[in-house]
């Protein structure tokens, strides 16, 4: 049964983690198509032991090495599926990265991800964090996708009430976590494309350069620019984006904390709520450009946290779990780190 799986044994994923954490996989299987998925399901080994599905890796913090069978999801391919009337629908293989997908649509005139753009980490894992950026989701451009079930080996077609989205939330991270592998998904472009830029730093770049009606692809030239500037590149600081989710609170909550610092960054939520910048709050309380061990607060932006050379799991969490305490102490609030910690 072998034969046919890349199944790979004592592999370090240092290189498959954004964060460039040391971690030993006991056990790693490349999977490059569904019928991958069913050869695990089906091998009297494989098929029994507690998996592990690794996508690209940028929203993981591994502290310990991996007894599960980790399943690397490879599955390749970008596709026009339709034109409709109202959209064109687009598929991309899980294995696909984020942004080569991005990309390709506006290679091909297929707008309405460009706000996404520069995001890190694979298609696959795109719905499972229900990624988002710069006013857009996920959710709002998501039309269905293809998952294997790691107990019968079926695929399962999903639509996007199916998948339960929620903030930086899916059904992969509650009901289903860990018992799908997503091989496919499609996205809902929608026509005519209109520009959102409802954002204050896309606002700032339409007030810089005069231009009141950009393209798609001047809005992906921002977007780009924008995250350059603020979020350090993996492949030179290894980081896992925006390391504390933005909390959400009640309006009475909201004032209360106003009238302590005057200062914090807020947004309006449709739903009456509002959402506090924990960037803001976090260096606020001092942290931003500290270190512990040699794991850090990059010292442009609080937000993220950052591998200063060869930080291990634990570091990171022993930083993570201090920045909580502090905005704990002075905001009364607790922030939810992003990435998994494993």
């Amino acid at each position: 049964m072998h034969s046919a799986l890349a199944v790979e044994h004592g592999v370090n994923l240092k290189p498959y983690n954004t964060f460039a954490l040391p971690c030993m996989a006991h056990t790693l299987v490349r999977i490059r198509s569904e019928a991958d998925v069913r050869r695990v399901v089906d091998d009297p080994e494989l098929g029994h032991a507690p998996k592990f599905i690794l996508g690209g890796g940028s929203n993981l913090i591994l502290t310990h090495d991996l007894k599960p069978v980790v399943l690397k999801v490879e599955v390749p391919g970008l596709r026009l599926l339709a034109t409709r009337e109202d959209a064109w629908i687009v598929e991309a293989g899980a294995g696909e990265r984020w942004h080569d997908l991005v990309s390709w649509c506006l290679d091909n005139d297929l707008p309405g991800l460009e706000n996404m753009a520069l995001i890190p980490g694979t298609v696959g894992a795109a719905p499972v964090q229900n990624i988002g950026a710069y006013g857009i989701e996920l959710k709002d451009r998501f039309e269905s996708l293809d998952a294997v079930d790691l107990m019968t080996g079926r695929t399962i077609t999903l639509d996007g009430a199916s998948c339960r989205f929620d903030y930086r939330d899916s059904l992969f991270k509650q009901a289903l976590a860990g018992k799908t592998v997503i091989t496919r998904v499609r996205l809902r472009l929608p026509r005519p494309w209109q520009p959102m830029l409802g954002y204050a730093e896309l606002e700032r770049k339409v007030a810089e350069t005069g231009i009141t009606a950009p393209s798609a692809r001047q809005i992906f030239d921002w977007v780009v620019a924008v995250r350059r500037a603020k979020l350090p590149d993996p492949a030179v600081i290894g980081n896992a984006g925006s390391f504390f989710k933005n909390p959400v609170v009640t309006p009475e909550q909201c004032r209360d904390i106003i009238q302590r610092d005057p200062e914090i960054v807020h947004y309006p939520m449709p739903d009456g709520n509002f959402k506090l910048a924990a960037g803001w709050m976090i260096d606020a309380c001092g942290w931003k450009g500290k270190t512990v061990g040699q794991a850090g607060v990059y010292e442009k932006q609080a937000l993220v946290l950052v591998n200063r050379g060869d930080a291990r799991g634990a570091e990171v969490v022993t930083l993570a779990r201090a920045i909580q305490e502090s905005v704990y102490g002075r905001f009364g609030i607790r922030l939810e780190p992003e990435p998994v910690v494993i």
